[in-house]
């Protein structure tokens, strides 16, 4: 059996050695964007950024917009929030904010260089008509480090977001989290070494890295997800892991096509996109994209 994924270029066709899971249905989302209109990279804060090496932000435009008509395209929503000069990693909306059941719980940059991301969004959610929008005390990177599974928050430590943010999300959002140790700098958030794929079943299904975790975390997930997709470090090194599920349809890069393999098996369908530029300040679809949940 094979399976043709839609991408960039040339169609790419994937062998698949067993039947696809029954069909699965995907959930129509909404979705907060920022383009990178003033993209580059000047700075490092992470192990991807190289700021002797060029950049281009006219391709970052073009790859950011094919993501967002991506979306678009699958029946989604996307909302756009202007980008502001000076801010060249605004484009990375999913660190600015964490929104389930309509509430908000703004975000706290570690570093000097993206601090003042924060407010913007704030106001944004506000003139948008958000009711309770709550900005936190501790260092907290939004959805870079929080994963909803539609049953509790999967909550990242070790690199940025504080472990006392953890129980100020869980006062602030009124849900149960479940706190996880990064441990591999390169993965240095937990939307890069996890994501959801199906946050509407009554046992939601991610897919995850192992070596991103320290051993007590890895048991964790194994009890949590004991049928998750298990990337390998192909998977992990090009931020296949930094994709979007909406319970059918998987936005994820183009080059990771084992995990692109792994998800079809389990009755999804996934769809590949270029977000290569992006990826030069350690980003990849989902870093792009907040979810905006009631």
């Amino acid at each position: 059996m094979t399976v043709s994924i839609s991408g960039p270029g040339e169609p790419i066709t994937l062998d698949i050695a067993q039947p696809l899971a029954p069909t699965r249905m995907p959930t129509t989302r909404r979705y907060l964007m920022c383009p990178p209109t003033y993209f580059t990279v000047e700075y490092a804060i992470n192990p991807w950024m190289d700021p002797t090496q060029p950049t281009s932000t006219t391709l970052a435009v073009e790859q950011w917009t094919a993501l967002k008509e991506t979306y678009e395209r699958l029946g989604h929503e996307v909302n756009v929030i202007d980008p502001i000069p000076g801010l060249p990693d605004m484009v990375f909306s999913a660190n600015s904010g964490t929104v389930i059941d309509g509430r908000v719980l703004g975000s706290r940059f570690r570093a000097a260089q993206r601090a003042a991301e924060a407010d913007h969004f704030r106001r944004w959610f506000l003139a948008s008509g958000y009711k309770s929008v709550v900005m936190p005390t501790a260092v907290n990177e939004a959805e870079g480090d929080f994963t909803w599974t539609g049953q509790l928050l999967l909550a990242g430590t070790g690199f940025r977001t504080d472990p006392g943010a953890h129980s100020e999300a869980q006062e602030v959002l009124g849900v149960p989290v479940v706190s996880l140790q990064l441990v591999d700098p390169r993965f240095y958030h937990l939307d890069v070494a996890l994501f959801m794929l199906d946050d509407q079943s009554p046992s939601p299904l991610v897919a995850y890295y192992p070596e991103a975790f320290s051993p007590g975390s890895q048991q964790v997930l194994r009890r949590l997800f004991p049928d998750a997709v298990i990337a390998n470090d192909d998977d992990a090194v090009c931020l296949g892991l930094n994709a979007v599920s909406d319970g059918k349809h998987v936005v994820m890069p183009v080059e990771a096509t084992h995990l692109a393999e792994q998800v079809a098996r389990r009755g999804f369908e996934p769809v590949l996109v270029d977000i290569s530029e992006l990826r030069k300040s350690g980003g990849g679809p989902k870093c792009c994209t907040m979810e905006l949940r009631g």
